[in-house]
């Protein structure tokens, strides 16, 4: 596990199977005191939902696009 500072804010990066992931709960501690809200917003946002789509299309195989384009509609509304 290592961090990095951006903005003077620490970042932890995991390594996991030659892959890095971001803490995106310090990235939200960035931006306000309840990280959780911040993450919640950004999951509830039409682009994110659309980006989610995007990727589970090209990285899971057992991606329902009929289903997530239903929930897709839901979460517009």
């Amino acid at each position: 596990m290592a961090k990095i500072r951006v903005k003077d804010t620490s970042v932890t990066i995991i390594s996991l199977n030659e892959s890095d992931y971001i803490c995106l709960t310090d990235i939200a501690k960035y931006k306000s005191d309840n990280p959780n809200a911040v993450i919640g917003n950004w999951l509830r946002n039409r682009n994110t939902i659309e980006y989610l789509g995007i990727w589970e299309s090209l990285y899971n195989p057992n991606f329902k696009p009929l289903e997530f384009e239903g929930f897709r509609k839901k979460q517009m509304c």
